[in-house]
């Protein structure tokens, strides 16, 4: 008994080695700081700055729909389902380093029936019953697998790196979800301001349709003025049933991505009424942010799992070794059962080695070794369209605001030419084809005006989701779930 409990301690020493290679975070191939140059902002803001959506989305309204999609997102449910796989495998897997200890009792009756060597009187053979009862009561465990090499410790850890890695990409799910319903809100809002536009247009065009055909009836305009001031206000009556189909397909995508109706009163009136409530992201000076985004820890999550996997392919070549101990007692009596006489145990264990397996071993091992280098590199992928993304976020939002002051005086200086040229075509002094170009000018100013206020919001919704947002993780404080 005394060697043998040696053995079982000597085995659960050595238990905690594995086979698994020493795990070393890759060096990310993108360079250390962001682009530079006439496109991109200066900032001195601090290497590793965290912000929260409510900093960056600042109308209530938006607020409030963002919330509700966290809740109802059937993508984000979706994410959150999967983690909750994860955490449960991981638990499982975990358990296979524990024995499994069972207790079981019975109790069982025999009847056997003796005949005598003499006749009875009668000349029948004469007989007697014996009864016996026996009562049990056992505990133990059976193939309880010592981690001699570490195949169960390396398989929980790939297990709890997978879970991690979900749990990384739930992050990822909520930083989407945020951006997307933030991108449809502002989309929706500019559908508006050019729904507006339009139908200022349409009211503007139907004026000069007025104005010319007067001028038509008393002789003093030709047909051509009233047709050429027609084609404005049919493209923009045009315009305006494409933009309200425009903002009706924009409402459902919201509603999409909330997972319920959102309200009227919560909907944006124009895309004017939503730039101002905008904060701005400071972007840093180090790229090392991206090593906290979550797309690139659920990456670097998969990378540790896959290494942990070689430690398992590992020690399937080394023999798998099992202990099974018993202890109970027996007694034929119940009320006898648990006297010191008649307790018992028994302890046994096995090895087994399998001596031919048609290069299932090495084809296992070649497999975890393949599957490592692909997450090396999908890994390494990740960071690098990382870069990417935030370089382009930056180089958009370092140029938006120098073009978005050149289209508010483009749209100032075609109104002022449009209001100068209807006042001289009104005296007679130009023709009308002059203020119909002018009335065109403005026209499309002001839709492009709206477009880049679009613009200037998405890069901002982008530089926040490339950041990664408030869902910025450190994988050097992440810590395994709780056991």
């Amino acid at each position: 008994m005394r060697s043998f409990l040696a053995i079982l301690l000597a085995g659960a020493a050595l238990a905690g080695c594995t086979l698994e290679p020493a795990y070393r975070r890759p060096t990310p191939s993108v360079p250390q700081t962001w682009p530079v140059g006439a496109a991109y902002p200066t900032t001195s803001a601090p290497a590793l700055p965290s912000v929260s959506y409510r900093d960056v989305f600042k109308d209530p309204h938006l607020q409030a729909i963002i919330e509700r999609a966290l809740v109802n997102n059937r993508d984000l449910q979706i994410a959150m389902a999967n983690v909750a796989i994860a955490r449960s495998q991981y638990r499982v897997q975990r358990a296979a380093l524990l024995p499994r200890v069972g207790i079981d009792a019975g109790a069982a009756e025999f009847r056997t029936r003796s005949t005598a060597a003499a006749s009875g009187v009668n000349g029948g053979v004469s007989g007697q019953r014996n009864t016996t009862r026996a009562y049990t009561e056992d505990v133990g465990f059976s193939a309880f697998q010592i981690d001699l090499f570490g195949r169960l410790r390396s398989a929980t850890k790939a297990a709890q790196q997978q879970y991690l890695a979900s749990d990384a990409g739930a992050h990822a799910a909520h930083l989407t979800i945020v951006s997307e319903v933030a991108a449809a809100y502002l989309t929706l809002a500019t559908d508006r301001t050019l729904l507006t536009i339009a139908s200022d247009t349409a009211a503007s065009a139907q004026k000069s349709v007025d104005l010319t055909r007067a001028r038509l009836v008393g002789g003093i305009a030709p047909r051509t003025d009233l047709r050429q001031a027609e084609t404005v206000l049919e493209q923009a009556r045009s315009d305006l049933a494409n933009f309200t189909t425009f903002v009706a397909q924009d409402r459902n995508a919201l509603e999409l991505l909330v997972g319920a109706p959102v309200a009227d009163a919560d909907l944006p009136a124009s895309i004017e009424s939503v730039e101002g409530l905008l904060g701005e992201i400071p972007a840093g000076l180090d790229s090392r942010i991206l090593l906290r985004r979550p797309d690139v820890v659920q990456a670097e999550y998969r990378l540790r799992a896959a290494n942990a996997q070689i430690g398992v392919a590992r020690a399937n070549f080394f023999p798998t070794i099992s202990l099974t101990a018993l202890a109970g007692a027996a007694s034929p009596a119940l009320g006898a059962l648990f006297n010191g006489n008649n307790f018992n145990w028994t302890v046994s264990s096995a090895a087994s080695q399998t001596l031919f397996a048609g290069g299932a071993n090495l084809a296992t091992l070649a497999q975890a070794r393949g599957q490592r280098e692909l997450t090396l590199a999908q890994y390494q992928l990740a960071i690098e369209t990382a870069f990417r993304e935030v370089s382009d976020a930056l180089a958009r939002r370092g140029t938006i605001n120098d073009q978005m002051a050149a289209q508010d005086a483009l749209v100032a200086a075609a109104t002022d030419a449009y209001v100068l040229e209807e006042a001289r075509y009104r005296q007679g002094i130009d023709p009308f084809l002059n203020s119909l170009t002018n009335q065109r000018t403005l026209y499309a100013a002001r839709r492009t005006q709206a477009s880049t206020r679009l613009l200037r919001a998405d890069s901002l919704v982008a530089l926040y989701r490339t950041l990664g947002g408030d869902q910025l993780i450190d994988t050097a404080l992440a810590r395994p779930p709780a056991r």
